[in-house]
């Protein structure tokens, strides 16, 4: 058997998460068995041994705890990583006593899961002419040059098969609504429906309206049925942004929608079936509102069996850039281009509105540039700041190159095409000085 070929069990009564975890599995070069139960598992293991078993601990039947000892007297040396919903101490200990060699908690991730896999049977063998590792087609202006982005695209890429709920963290205006667009688009959902909502903008007194429907009469001002957001998206995703502003007394509803796959409108007795799948959003520390009683620990396990964290702006500057020059395109009649000294301050300033933030002074920038070029006068003050500082780049040790001055030399070649001596007169240095900082760069 070659290393390729080398199997991985993965055990869980939930074919989505099955679906997921073999995904990822596949991903990093093993080939998958699947099993719903322990007992399923033992009886794939006594016919053929695989590398390793990735075991659900809640499972029909025989657990994934009591089942490692079973596993134990079939293959003694095969490694066994527990999973569970429920990060459970004393669940940790009689797991690692029953000869379990580690265990992860729900929701799972994916990079540690990768590193308990190496550490446990090593890397697969993945020659790439058998193993792409190639995400699906982004689509047109999506940007991604930053390694924290690219991680957040190979994530969504690994996630988007499976049906499983996706939890999507990160500050207000970073993104998440994009991102939860790239999972629908990549996901075997793309021709059903994307409805996205806000519980945040949704008044308290409907909200149970909005998501499930209601039918005539259900309450004064109900003229006609509603078939709510849960129906809308049917055959699709759902989208809830702000997912932790969903009252409380709502949140049990939610959950037996997403268990169930039923919802009952209000005003009715009748349930009805819908194939939804949910995607929520949040910049709030769920686990903390949890801990404050604000949200339910049932409905936060169930919505965060993935969580993907969109990285704030001022963590991937290599994307502002980009940004800025595609959101310039999108809102100028003429073709526009970023002068070296606007590029520096959009690389210094620390973007405390993200993403949208920096659309917004984009967008202001070309309403006010009158040429083709736009300057720092053309920004918000605050923003254009660091271009009234004086210029110490020929005092810094270029070794110690920050990573808005690498950006800013590497923006302004690229603009200057290649051409040296033009880059530094357009950064006021010398062009011995920029020889020496591009020297550095290229050692890093």
């Amino acid at each position: 058997m070659t290393k390729q070929q080398r199997k991985i069990l993965v055990v869980d009564d939930d074919p989505s998460q099955r679906r997921l975890l073999g995904g990822f599995v596949e991903s990093l070069g093993f080939s998958v068995e699947e099993a719903a139960s322990a007992e399923d598992a033992l009886e794939a293991i006594n016919r053929d041994v695989p590398e390793m078993v990735l075991l659900d601990v809640r499972l029909p039947g025989i657990s994934g705890i009591d089942a490692v000892p079973e596993i134990r007297k079939i293959a003694g040396d095969l490694p066994v990583l527990l999973i569970t919903a429920y990060a459970d101490l004393h669940e940790a200990v009689s797991a690692m006593k029953g000869g379990a060699d580690d265990y992860l908690t729900k929701p799972v991730d994916l990079d540690e899961l990768g590193a308990a896999v190496a550490d446990a049977i090593g890397p697969a063998d993945k020659p790439t002419e058998t193993i792409d590792k190639a995400t699906p087609e982004l689509p047109e202006g999506f940007i991604c040059e930053s390694a924290a982005m690219q991680h957040v695209v190979e994530t969504a890429a690994v996630v988007a098969p499976s049906d499983v709920p996706v939890l999507i963290l990160g500050e207000s205006g970073t993104g998440k609504e994009v991102v939860a667009g790239l999972i629908h688009r990549w996901s075997p959902r793309a021709d059903g429906p994307m409805v996205t909502a806000n519980c945040a903008g949704l008044p308290e007194s409907l909200i149970e309206s909005e998501l499930f429907g209601h039918t005539k009469g259900a309450f004064t001002g109900a003229e006609t049925d509603r078939q709510g957001l849960f129906r809308a998206a049917d055959g699709g995703t759902l989208f809830l942004d702000e997912i932790g502003e969903l009252p409380i007394h709502l949140q049990p509803k939610l959950l037996r929608a997403l268990e169930s796959g039923r919802i009952t409108p209000v005003g009715s007795d009748m349930p009805v079936d819908v194939n939804t799948r949910l995607i929520a959003a949040t910049n709030r520390d769920l686990g903390q509102a949890v801990s404050d009683g604000q949200f339910r620990d049932d409905l936060y396990y169930r919505i965060n069996v993935i969580e993907l964290i969109v990285p704030p702006l001022c963590d991937r500057r290599a994307d502002i850039l980009p940004l800025a020059k595609r959101f310039a395109a999108e809102f100028a009649g003429t073709p526009v281009r970023l002068s070296p000294q606007a590029m520096h301050c959009l690389l210094a300033y620390t973007w405390s509105g993200n993403v949208r933030e920096l659309r917004n002074a984009v967008q202001r920038a070309c309403l006010l540039c009158r040429g083709d070029v736009i300057m720092p006068e053309h920004l918000p003050k605050k923003i254009a700041a660091p271009a009234s500082q004086p210029d110490s780049a020929d005092a810094v040790d270029a070794s110690r190159l920050s990573q808005v001055e690498r950006a800013t030399i590497l923006a302004t070649l690229e603009e200057c095409g290649g051409n040296r001596t033009q880059t530094a007169k357009k950064l006021g240095i010398s062009r011995r000085a920029l020889i020496y900082k591009l020297r550095a760069i290229e050692a890093e």
